[in-house]
């Protein structure tokens, strides 16, 4: 629901005849809206599980789209993508905390699983622009209200397992057996946890992670396709299936990498991410159509394969703060995404569009600062010590 946003730019660009600078604003609105009131959603959450939160917010998400597909001019369409900014706020923090709880011990492949069903989802926007949008214009996102509706369904269903689970008293430990396993754990995470400052510089490096990864995701998500139109001449339903491919590889690349960070360890999978996109996103502006499209696949798929691990890193650096941290990285890529498209929006009506992407190009090589993350094991024996 949140991709009919995107979806929809070359639509509003042509019949509210919008600059640049106005589509990267709904974006920027709609993203920073979820940044804000997310991490304090996790706040909330973590001090104690509030079920229902997880129907409530696909409440603020249905009003929104109802709203967008209705707009009659620009100043509505920013006041309902922000509804449906508030509604993603609402619900990514606490459902985060479901999908830890259900993880066991697979959590690297149990967040892939969580955040490929939002990469799918926004995978498919440019396929319903090209399919729904063009031929019917802005009204037929009232279609997706039937989505909404049956995401509220689905998600009481969701609250009432998480309910009658987190909410469950869990039987206390005999003392002397909970005093064993304490001294147990303390021996083994003698000397290979980390201290406070470098769990600080450990959270900082993820951040600026995310910020790399999502400034360049925003430059290819809302720019792409105008890209693919003024300098290729394709038309908006072909440019759409190009950013569709980008799209679907960020989703495949989201939830291979959680189970391939569960066996070759998590900072192993960061520089794959890392070094493995530079090559595709530097050649991609420079390529012609055909190979503008297989370097887009490679870039999408091997950095996207990071973001999941990324947020189960800092759930281990900092336990017990499931809520905020998935609040403040979700909050961060949406915000930082948001941010993104309004500053590469005005400098696109400045410069041009294969400005933006030969400058983006280069920003997944800025997360060499990952060599400053601690070891796989160095986290664990952190966490096992917590």
């Amino acid at each position: 629901m949140q991709s009919t946003v995107t979806a929809l730019f070359p639509i509003l660009r042509d019949s509210m005849h919008l600059s640049y600078k106005q589509i990267g604003f709904i974006a920027f609105a709609m993203n920073v809206t979820a940044a804000v009131i997310q991490p304090l959603v996790g706040m909330v959450a973590d001090r104690r599980p509030r079920p229902l939160i997880l129907p409530i917010g696909v409440c603020f998400t249905l009003v929104g789209v109802v709203a967008l597909a209705l707009a009659p001019e620009y100043a509505y369409l920013v006041l309902a993508v922000m509804m449906i900014g508030i509604g993603s706020a609402i619900f990514h923090p606490e459902s985060s905390r479901v999908a830890y709880m259900a993880a066991g011990g697979k959590r690297g492949l149990a967040q892939s699983i969580f955040q490929v069903g939002g990469n799918i989802g926004g995978a498919l926007g440019p396929i319903m622009s090209a399919a729904i949008f063009v031929p019917l214009g802005q009204i037929s996102v009232l279609w997706f209200s039937i989505a909404a509706i049956a995401a509220i369904v689905i998600q009481s269903f969701v609250a009432h397992w998480y309910g009658q689970n987190a909410l469950q008293p869990r039987p206390a430990a005999p003392k002397a057996k909970a005093r064993a396993v304490s001294g147990e754990k303390k021996e083994r995470a003698a000397g290979r946890g980390l201290t406070r400052n470098q769990v600080i510089w450990a959270i900082v490096v993820l951040v600026f992670l995310v910020f790399t990864k999502h400034i360049y995701m925003s430059s290819i998500s809302s720019f792409y396709s105008f890209y693919l139109i003024d300098y290729y001449g394709v038309s908006v339903s072909h440019a759409q299936l190009f950013l569709f491919a980008f799209l679907a590889a960020s989703a495949a690349g989201t939830f291979f990498g959680g189970p391939l960070a569960d066996r070759y360890g998590r900072r192993n999978i960061i520089w794959f991410s890392i070094l493995g996109t530079a090559p595709f996103s530097i050649l991609l502006p420079y390529c012609n159509l055909a190979w503008t499209c297989v370097m887009c696949i490679c870039a999408g798929f091997i950095l996207s394969s990071a973001f999941s691990i990324i947020v189960v890193f800092a759930q281990e650096l900092l336990p017990g703060k499931v809520g905020l941290v998935s609040g403040l990285f979700f909050g961060l890529a949406f915000g930082i995404g948001g941010l993104g498209s309004a500053v590469l929006g005005w400098v696109a009506d400045a410069t041009s569009i294969a400005f933006i992407m030969k400058l983006c190009a280069f920003l997944p090589l800025l997360g060499m600062l990952a060599v400053f993350l601690p070891k796989d094991e160095q986290v664990r024996a952190h966490h096992a010590d917590a």
